[in-house]
């Protein structure tokens, strides 16, 4: 019988390492993911994202949209930069990369519901989505990411 016991112990064990490994290896879906303290240390992927396709994924007007609100000296060529939202440059010199995460993710758990900034890795329910948005985030969570990697290289 103790044997038996121990046989279950290693079986739940090496079920759960499999988890922690399968879970790295996943995306963390957007229901699963929770800011503590304005942070979200872990990536959603588990890698790192690429800052150049993070670029891309800022500038675009059919995903992330940041220009619109936010100004970008980065980006200059660019056209039509916002001026809603604080410009961005240095913004990883005051923000920390589990910060920056948590406010792409979800701006709202960390600045208050009543910021204009979306939350770009949440469900919206009974909100007014555009259709291609219903029922899922605005950017993958390598996206996500992608959007992490470019935003900490903006320094001073």
């Amino acid at each position: 019988m103790v044997g038996l016991k121990h046989a279950a112990g290693l079986c739940l064990a090496l079920s759960l390492i499999a988890f922690v490994a399968g879970a790295d290896a996943a995306s963390l879906q957007p229901q699963e993911v929770r800011i503590t303290d304005a942070e979200l240390g872990s990536s959603l992927t588990g890698a790192p994202g690429d800052p150049v396709q993070g670029a891309k994924w800022f500038k675009s007007r059919k995903l992330g949209n940041c220009l619109a609100c936010h100004g970008n000296k980065d980006l200059a060529s660019e056209p039509f930069h916002g001026e809603i939202g604080p410009p961005l440059d240095g913004v990883a010199d005051r923000y920390s990369e589990a910060e920056l995460r948590a406010i792409v993710v979800n701006s709202k758990d960390v600045f208050g519901p009543e910021t204009i900034m979306p939350g770009f890795y949440r469900v919206l329910e009974g909100q007014r989505v555009l259709k291609d948005f219903q029922g899922k985030p605005i950017l993958t969570a390598e996206q996500v990411e992608d959007v992490i990697a470019y935003l900490n290289t903006l320094k001073e």
